[in-house]
C-alpha cells in the first residue's frame, strides 16, 4: 500500500477532490501565494471571501508592492495572524525589485513569510515542481497511515514525517496529489470526526487497523495559557472614536487600536463589554469602557464607519460592533 500510496490518492483526488476553490481556476504563482498565506493556520471557508476581496483590491504583484501597508492590513483584519499580511507586503515589494516570481521552493522559501511546506505548495501548484508540503493536515494523514509515535510538533517526529513526504512525492501530476494531501487531511481524515469508511487509503492505515485513529496523532503537552488583563477606553466625542496606532512590534503590531487605561479610574456604569480573546501564548480578558468627552485628545480620531474600514484586530472590530446602534 505504501508504494502505491500516491498513485491512489492522485485517483481520488480527480474522483473526490476540490476542484472548484478560487485560487485553483488560476496557474498564477501571485494568486495562488496570496491563497497559500492565508490558508496558514486558517481554514478554506473562512479565507474565501478575505482572498477574493484581497485579489480584487491588489490583483497583481505590482499592485500590492505599491500599496501601503494600511491599506493591505484594512483587508485582512478579521483574518487575524497579522504577521502573514505584513510578511506578504514586505516580499511582494522584494518581489516587485526582483522582477520575477522564483520557481523553485529553495528560492521561495528564502521569503518573508514563506516556510519550507508553503514554498513547496506554491512551487507544486504554480510551477509543477516536485516538492513534498507537510502541513497540520498532512502531518495528521501520515502520522494515522503509518502508526508515527509521538507529537508531531516534536522536532524528531517532524523530521520522520518529512522523510515520508519526500518519499512518497510521485514522479508526474505533482499538483494533483499535493491537492490531495490537503483534501484529505482536510476532509475525510479530520481531527474530530474522521470519515475512515469513505477514505482511499484505509485498507493500509494502522491507526484504523489498530483501532487508535482517535488516539494519532498525539497531542502535545497540555500547557495553562497565562491569563493577562487589559482596559481599552472607547473615547466619543462628535460621532467620533479616538483610536491609537501600536507599536510596530508585540500585538497587533501597526494595527489601530483604543488606549489601554488605568480601570480604576472608571465607575461600573461606563464599563461596556468584557470578554477574554486567545492568542497562541496567552490569554488576554478586555474589558471596554465609554466614555463620552467634550475634550480633544491627541490621537486618531475615527467615524464609525471608518474606523470598521480600517486595520482593526479582532477584539476592537467586537467592541465597535458592541456601540454601532449609538455611532449610525
Amino acid at each position: 500500500m505504501t508504494q502505491e500510496f500516491s498513485a491512489i490518492l492522485i485517483e481520488w483526488q480527480k474522483r473526490h477532490g476540490r476542484r472548484d476553490l478560487p485560487w485553483q481556476k488560476s496557474s498564477d504563482p501571485y494568486a495562488i501565494w496570496v491563497s497559500e498565506i492565508m490558508l496558514q493556520q486558517t481554514q478554506v471557508v473562512t479565507v474565501i471571501p478575505y482572498y477574493e476581496k484581497f485579489l480584487s483590491a491588489f490583483p497583481n504583484l505590482e499592485a500590492l508592492a505599491s500599496a501601503p501597508l494600511d491599506d493591505v492590513l484594512s483587508l485582512w483584519s478579521g483574518l487575524g495572524y497579522y504577521s502573514r499580511a505584513r510578511n506578504l507586503h514586505k516580499a511582494a515589494k522584494m518581489l516587485a525589485n526582483l522582477g520575477k516570481f522564483p520557481d523553485s521552493p529553495e528560492a521561495l522559501s528564502g521569503l518573508p513569510g514563506i516556510g519550507r511546506s508553503t514554498a513547496a505548495a506554491i512551487a507544486a501548484f504554480a510551477f509543477s515542481r516536485r516538492a513534498a508540503i507537510l502541513d497540520g493536515n498532512v502531518k495528521r494523514v501520515f502520522s494515522r497511515f503509518f502508526g508515527i509515535e509521538g507529537h508531531p510538533g516534536e522536532k524528531g517526529v517532524e523530521n520522520r514525517m518529512w522523510e515520508k513526504a519526500e518519499s512518497l512525492l510521485p514522479e508526474s501530476e505533482i499538483g494533483c496529489y499535493t491537492q490531495a494531501l490537503m483534501d484529505l487531511g482536510a476532509g475525510l481524515c479530520s481531527r474530530r470526526n474522521p470519515d475512515c469508511a469513505k477514505c482511499p487509503l484505509n485498507s493500509g492505515c494502522i491507526a484504523r487497523l489498530s483501532g487508535r485513529v482517535h488516539e494519532l496523532p498525539q497531542p502535545a503537552p497540555k500547557k495553562a495559557l497565562p491569563l493577562r488583563k487589559t482596559t481599552f477606553l472607547v473615547l466619543a466625542r462628535e460621532g467620533r472614536l479616538l483610536f491609537e496606532r501600536r507599536p510596530e512590534k508585540g500585538v497587533w503590531a501597526g494595527l489601530l487600536c483604543f488606549p489601554e487605561a488605568d480601570p480604576s479610574e472608571f465607575s461600573e456604569s461606563e464599563k461596556l463589554v468584557a470578554f477574554v480573546h486567545t492568542f497562541t501564548h496567552f490569554r488576554l480578558e478586555i474589558e471596554a469602557v465609554l466614555v463620552e468627552t467634550g475634550k480633544h485628545r491627541e490621537g486618531i480620531w475615527l467615524s464609525m464607519e471608518e474606523a470598521l474600514a480600517s486595520p482593526i484586530p479582532n477584539p476592537v472590530r467586537k467592541i465597535l460592533d458592541r456601540i454601532r446602534q449609538p455611532f449610525p
